[in-house]
């Protein structure tokens, strides 16, 4: 028969096996063994980067590999994301701060009424730390460590209530800072580090686009606000690669802005559910977005992912459908934790999206 090239377009069955029953050319099937041409050992380069008889006990995020014995294409790829309950909060309470990985957590402030305690996780429990915020507050935001986290601006219930207060935490104590926001607001976006924060967004009433950056010492207004002034939006990133999403302008809105470092340009892709009082984590290529109010208006556990242009809706959804939750870690492995459901909760629970190996082309 001589040489024959094999195509392998449209040839990978759902199952991730080849088809082997057609070649390129016209040729009598008479005159055609499948099972002589059902054992591929060679595929092309860019289909695979390695040929092997069995999967590689140890491959590397992103590997693909044809597997000679089992005749599929097999990768190392991250999984559907998932939640799976943590331990609970010693204080339930909701429109708390968050800060921290999902294994290095702090949440602080919130409603149970209002409060200034805090808690460290561990990856596993809650541990309330002696040490309180020194305005007790609800509706605030958080970014930064376990062990240099910051809290600014949030509500205290005593009219007009709003304020700017800003208080740092080194792991056992909260310092107040005498200079805080500018633009005094609960409900607020705030994401980056102790020393290099940005604040966003929030209610002063009314909605407000407002825009500071903090240096560790000192608030400075950009401005330049966010293009769509609103409050109970969720926010994550760095001081110079932020992103804001969701949020009331009214209505719910579900708007995605990105943020330089100097000015705020909008996504005209938003949030695939509009709601407002979520929470998000994560970075300006790689972030995640979960909970709060959708139109409804209802309870939402609704979990989306952002690559960076787009927000695709996971097939994971929090266990506990909340609003005003708090929220720390990443894209992959991020924590929720407290929240109205419709009550005041401690229910924590964890985000992980793991590497596995996976038959390409399988249902």
């Amino acid at each position: 028969m001589g040489i024959r090239t094999r195509s392998f377009a449209n040839n990978i069955l759902s199952g991730g096996v080849f088809d082997a029953t057609d070649l390129d050319g016209a040729l009598p099937s008479s005159n055609i063994d499948d099972t002589s041409v059902g054992n591929i050992t060679a595929v092309p380069a860019l289909v695979a980067t390695t040929i092997v008889a069995s999967d590689p006990p140890a491959p590397n995020a992103g590997q693909i590999w044809y597997n000679t014995t089992d005749r599929v294409l097999r990768g190392y790829v991250l999984s559907a994301g998932s939640w799976a309950s943590g331990g609970n909060m010693n204080t339930a309470r909701y429109g708390l701060g968050g800060a921290g990985l999902q294994t290095a957590a702090l949440g602080f402030g919130g409603a149970s009424p209002y409060t200034g305690a805090t808690e460290e996780y561990n990856g596993s429990t809650w541990a309330t730390s002696p040490a309180s915020l020194s305005t007790a507050r609800v509706q605030l935001a958080g970014c930064g460590t376990q062990t240099a986290a910051l809290g600014f601006g949030g509500y205290t219930g005593t009219p007009p209530g709003e304020i700017g207060a800003t208080e740092e935490y080194d792991g056992s104590t909260w310092t107040s800072n005498p200079t805080g926001l500018n633009t005094v607001r609960r409900l607020l976006g705030g994401c980056g580090t102790q020393t290099a924060a940005l604040a966003f967004g929030g209610t002063v009433p009314p909605e407000t686009a407002a825009t500071e950056e903090y240096d560790g010492s000192t608030w400075t207004s950009n401005p330049t606000g966010l293009n769509t002034a609103r409050s109970q939006l969720a926010g994550c990133g760095t001081q110079t690669a932020a992103l804001a999403f969701g949020g009331n302008i009214p209505p719910l809105t579900g708007a995605t802005e990105e943020y330089n470092g100097s000015t705020w340009a909008s996504n005209p892709t938003g949030l695939n559910t509009a709601r407002r009082l979520l929470a998000g984590t994560g970075t300006t290529t790689s972030a995640l977005a979960f909970g709060g109010l959708d139109p409804a208006p209802a309870l939402t556990g609704a979990t989306e992912e952002y690559d960076g242009s787009t927000w695709t809706t996971s097939p994971g959804s929090l266990s506990t459908a909340r609003r005003e939750l708090g929220g720390a870690g990443t894209q992959t492995a991020s924590l929720g934790f407290g929240g109205l459901s419709p009550s005041q909760t401690a229910a924590t629970e964890e985000w992980t999206k793991a590497l596995v190996t996976t038959t390409l082309g399988a249902s």
